[in-house]
């Protein structure tokens, strides 16, 4: 229900159109912020005076709540309502964010980093199952498919941004540009999107959420360590540990609880569901290994600048932009077998083509085919791949589904970067040399995804409304 005012009449004015707008600017911070400091953290050392490892967490420090606390967020949002931890969560995000840009000292940079990981847990699984409950049909397969455009546009393109940011401005540029957006999200949330939740769903499994959290924090942070490193400290081996063991009684309890579990395990009876939460690890840890290995030797041995670099990813925001909400309303119409077959294959043909990708070629004949290959693809995956996770589970457990599958999508991402340590620490030929078998075996994790969409997906017919 709508809040009312004295005389009885709703304060907010409910409109899907500014709802997804709403979840569209608050979702953007999130993915925003997991790929702007790439260009960013070499200004960011040399601000503080730090070594390449301790800047590292820099990142880390961002990623490893947003993985671990998915999930509680999306729970939180079906028990609390989805709007109010959107709103939470949000402000959170521009709290931090402020303090972030101000920060004197790495360790204060490292704990607002953190915080605004907790508050990208909130708002990201939230802003999404805000979607579905305002839209139904091809309507909603079009609304997710703008959301998650919006999304992979924005993380495209922030790298550009955030170079030319640092190159003109200073590196805390790159968090003053959270506060406008976040300020749009909240007072368009605030007047025009309606409240929405499961309270009888069961929700407040706070020992499975507790457990669900230590597990995910504690391989996240081993993989983490490792990443940092790039050797597997007794430190990451007793942290692996204990993720192993709170998440295998986060799995007995929430077999115990059952239908009133966080994450009913009856779900994953349905193939459909198993089967896209499988593709969605591997599709997004082969994406975001490319992600973060085609910037980084542009710049590094490509002689890129970081604006050129930002400049080279343009097919993807460009083609996510103006295809993925088409992709999401067919998906609708086709189901999730076809779209999510043919995707991850085109994805994995424009990793191999990272063969191009030479010292003294050109873009336009080494990494523009490739980059324009991948962004085909993932346009073809992304929306249909969202839409899809969220149709395959009733409805009171969509923010679940959502926060489950954002947590998916994140750590295959972490696992991916924490493999990449030996190509990261070359240089030169050698670099080249590591980027083309990374992206090799890249390529083979994201064919494997659409195999897994040919085996899994087949005569699954998603609900329509």
């Amino acid at each position: 229900m709508s809040p009312l005012d004295s005389s009885g009449r709703s304060k907010t004015r409910v409109d899907p159109r500014w709802t997804l707008v709403a979840c569209v600017l608050a979702s953007s911070l999130s993915f925003v912020e997991g790929s702007v400091l790439s260009v960013a953290l070499p200004a960011i050392r040399g601000s503080y005076g730090a070594g390449t490892q301790e800047v590292q967490w820099v990142v880390n420090a961002y990623l490893l709540p947003l993985s671990a606390l998915l999930l509680l967020g999306g729970a939180l949002g079906d028990h609390f309502g989805r709007k109010r931890l959107l709103l939470i969560g949000t402000s959170i995000f521009a709290l931090t964010s402020l303090v972030c840009a101000l920060a004197p000292s790495l360790p204060l940079l490292l704990a607002a980093r953190a915080a605004q990981g907790v508050g990208a847990a909130l708002l990201l699984p939230n802003s999404l199952a805000l979607l579905n409950a305002a839209f139904q049909g091809e309507k909603r397969g079009r609304a997710v498919g703008i959301w998650a455009a919006a999304g992979a546009a924005a993380a495209a393109i922030a790298p550009l941004i955030g170079g030319w940011l640092v190159g003109t401005v200073g590196w805390p540029a790159i968090f003053y540009i959270n506060l406008p957006l976040a300020l749009g999200a909240i007072i368009i949330a605030s007047r025009f999107v309606e409240e929405s939740s499961e309270a009888g769903a069961g929700r407040t499994d706070y020992p499975g959420a507790l457990l669900a959290t230590l597990g995910l924090g504690g391989l996240t942070y081993a993989l983490t360590l490792w990443s940092a490193t790039r050797s597997f400290t007794g430190e990451a081996a007793i942290a692996l540990a204990i993720g192993i063991v709170t998440f295998a009684a986060f799995l007995w309890a929430e077999k115990k609880r059952g239908l009133r579990a966080m994450m009913p395990l009856s779900l994953f009876a349905n193939r459909c569901f198993s089967g896209l939460n499988l593709l969605t690890f591997l599709l997004y840890g082969a994406f975001g290994a490319a992600m973060l290995l085609i910037p980084y030797v542009l710049i590094s041995s490509g002689g890129y600048s970081p604006v050129q670099a930002g400049l080279a990813m343009l097919p993807l925001p460009i083609l996510m932009t103006s295809i993925s909400p088409t992709m999401g309303s067919l998906a609708a119409r086709l189901g999730p077998r076809i779209p999510l077959s043919v995707g991850p294959m085109i994805v994995a043909a424009g990793m191999v083509l990272a063969v191009l990708v030479t010292p003294s070629g050109s873009y336009w004949t080494g990494a523009f085919p490739m980059i324009l290959v991948m962004a085909v693809g993932m346009t073809i995956a992304v929306a249909p791949l969202t839409s899809s996770v969220l149709a395959s589970v009733e409805e009171q457990h969509v923010a679940m589904a959502s926060g489950f599958n954002s947590a998916v999508a994140r750590t295959g991402g972490l696992i991916a970067t924490a493999l990449l340590g030996a190509v990261l620490s070359s240089k030169g030929d050698e670099l080249f040399a590591g980027f083309h078998g990374a992206m090799f075996v890249s390529a083979a994790v994201a064919a494997a995804g659409s195999l897994v969409a040919l085996t899994m997906l087949g005569g699954v017919k998603m609900k329509k409304g």
